[in-house]
């Protein structure tokens, strides 16, 4: 019996180890399986591509063959290309370029793939290491324009391998290039470009003639755009902070790709126009008939800013254009320039939106008041001059706000010992205490928000500053005293090692504007600190704001290091007049005296009720009943 109990378990066991075993082999067969899936996923891809690698260097064989004649070539080309071996048969099937130049832009288009090889914006030079070299958005491939589409027997090709032929003419003052990608003597798709003398705005058109028998109309060809942006810039973080898509769409929407982003993408409908936006030069691609879709990406490529300083992002917009009785027909315009408001606003084509004026409020600040008083003021006075005349004016008309606020504070100054005296009599109380904190407040005419309200009406005019200085194209290559860019920061020494957060150098106009706004906090924190006194299970805010008085300073010293210096200008004069202003209106215009003799007066009047503060009332001594009647329940 114990034996055949043995031979039960020995048998389970073995059961066990042999289940355990299969187990064991299925899950490694099912592992091997999927990575020969991988592999062999992988080694398609890699045969595809070397398979079109080797079509695309067999047509160019073809077509830089000599010794070929024009009749072997085409037979030859026709195994690749179909129709439009026509076009690489001919002389202009070279990598030759054909170059338009006028006083604002010199472009390059090559006869291979039809499009814009070269861009070069010629009244400004690069800010980087190598500073003299005019502004250069397209060079050396960093750029394409791509048509792909469907033949009728079934071939997927694109316009960026094939050869164009160029046609140069004039049309008034406007050079006019015409590129032809022929598929015989009188079927070809075009690319037309007319650059006028004085704009950088071109007419672009795309259209098609005798192709409904060659490609296949039943689908849309793809238009696909692709750019990395150069950088321009002294600083490659601060350039690539503002360098992202911005694109037009649904009739007068607009919207954008995140610039802080590694990656991201957007598809919209019915788009008009897309901005490929560096910090201060733009390309923009518009079209009179929509894009009924777009598909947009955003890439960044700076990695590592001490490496990664040739370009800043990989920018791509893909889009379908529709064929209308087997042709297509598409007037548009191409843009390379400025990225400066009043250019772009000039064009009434809903440009200014790819300034990054703010939205709302913010951006309605900047557009109608600081961009038009800047610029008058800049008219005649050197730029670092406009900003300190600028700053006055805007600190000047927020002096009331600052009155008010101080003020407020003064009050609530004056009656801390009695709001103190409250806080120890209802201490128990909390609900009462509330009560007659609010009755001193009404009966002394004391609005304790009053002082909040001051600070909240400066948000909107801060953070449309914090747009409009690093957005002003005009500042770009300003100078003013050690500042050699205002739209850049001013380095007065380079540090042999890099800080984190910080940089590898040392900017002066933030060191003064950190401060400036130590002595202005110094300043003001005791009076705020002793203007409301603290309540029972809250934070000390006194505490609170002994050290947001050196953490404040360190904060702006380290954000603004690689920040425009302009800006930081703009702090540095702004918080010195802030302290004048408030030396002025604490010594000579609200005295605690007057105002402690004015709240015993007004203690005096008979006081009617806000509705607000009715309410609160209201609200405090529906809450103590049921307080009481909870309590009465207990007992």
């Amino acid at each position: 019996m114990e034996e055949k109990r043995l031979d039960l378990k020995t048998i389970v066991g073995f059961g066990l180890i042999a289940a355990l075993m299969l187990w064991m082999i299925y899950n490694n067969t099912a592992e091997k399986e999927k990575e020969f899936q991988e592999k062999a996923k992988k080694e398609q891809v890699q045969k595809a591509q070397a398979k079109k690698a080797a079509e695309e260097a067999k047509t160019a064989s073809i077509i830089n063959d000599s010794t070929a004649t024009d009749s072997v070539k085409i037979a030859k080309l026709n195994g690749s290309l179909g129709a439009f071996a026509y076009s690489a048969s001919l002389p202009s099937a070279k990598n030759t370029v054909t170059e338009l130049k006028s006083k604002l832009l010199t472009l390059k288009i090559a006869n291979k793939g039809g499009y814009i090889q070269e861009a070069i914006v010629n009244d400004f030079t690069r800010l980087t290491k190598s500073s003299g070299q005019q502004v250069e958005l397209i060079k050396n491939n960093n750029a394409n324009l791509n048509l792909q589409f469907k033949t009728q027997d079934n071939r997927i090709l694109n316009t960026k391998d094939m050869y164009f032929e160029p046609s140069l003419s004039k049309e008034g003052d406007a050079d006019v290039l015409t590129m032809r990608l022929k598929a015989g003597a009188n079927q070809f798709l075009e690319y037309r470009y007319v650059l006028k003398p004085n704009d950088y705005m071109m007419d672009f058109s795309i259209r098609s003639q005798g192709l409904a028998q060659i490609v296949d109309t039943s689908k849309p060809m793809d238009l696909e755009w692709m750019m990395k942006t150069y950088r321009n810039e002294k600083s490659v973080s601060y350039e690539n902070r503002y360098t992202k898509v911005v694109y037009e769409y649904e009739g007068g929407k607009d919207n954008s790709l995140s610039e802080g982003s590694k990656l991201d993408d957007a598809t919209a409908e019915d788009v008009s126009y897309i901005a490929f936006k560096q910090h201060f030069f733009t390309s923009i691609l518009l079209t009179d008939t929509p894009f009924k879709k777009a598909q947009m990406t955003s890439e960044n490529l700076v990695k590592d800013e001490k490496v990664d300083t040739l370009f800043t992002k990989k920018l791509t917009a893909k889009m379908p254009l529709e064929f209308k009785g087997g042709e297509l027909s598409y007037n548009m315009n191409m843009y390379y320039g400025p990225a400066d408001y009043k250019t772009l606003d000039d064009y009434n084509k809903n440009l200014d939106e790819i300034i990054p004026l703010g939205w709302g409020i913010f951006g309605w600040i900047n557009r109608y008041i600081f961009i038009p008083v800047f610029t008058l003021l800049s008219g005649f006075l050197p730029y670092g001059m406009a900003i300190i005349i600028f700053t006055i004016l805007v600190r000047i008309a927020m002096s009331p706000v600052t009155y008010k606020s101080y003020l407020s504070q003064a009050k609530m100054k004056v009656l801390r010992p009695e709001i103190a005296e409250l806080n120890e009599k209802y201490k128990k109380d909390p609900m009462k205490k509330q009560q007659e904190t609010m009755k001193l407040y009404n009966s002394a005419g004391v609005n304790p928000m009053a002082g909040c309200l001051p600070a909240l009406m400066q948000i909107p005019v801060f953070y449309a500053l914090f747009q409009f200085f690093p957005s002003f194209f005009d500042l770009r290559q300003q100078s003013f005293l050690w500042a050699t860019d205002l739209s850049s920061y001013d380095s007065v020494y380079h540090l042999p090692f890099y800080v984190p957060f910080y940089g590898d150098h040392v900017s002066l106009f933030p060191i003064l504007a950190s401060v400036a706004i130590f002595f202005y906090m110094k300043m003001t924190t005791g009076d705020q600190s002793m203007a409301a006194p603290p309540q029972e299970g809250m934070p000390d805010m006194s505490k609170l704001m002994k050290v947001m008085i050196y953490i404040s300073p360190v904060m702006m010293l380290i954000f603004f290091n690689n920040y425009a210096s302009g800006l930081s200008l703009y702090y540095f004069i702004s918080n010195l007049i802030t302290i004048g202003i408030m030396l002025v209106i604490k010594n000579y215009i609200v005295k605690d005296d007057k105002i402690h003799a004015q709240i015993q007066e007004n203690k005096t009047k008979p006081k009617k009720q806000g509705r607000f503060q009715k309410k609160m009332q209201e609200m405090m001594e529906q809450a103590q009943e049921q307080q009481k009647l909870q309590q009465r329940n207990k007992k």
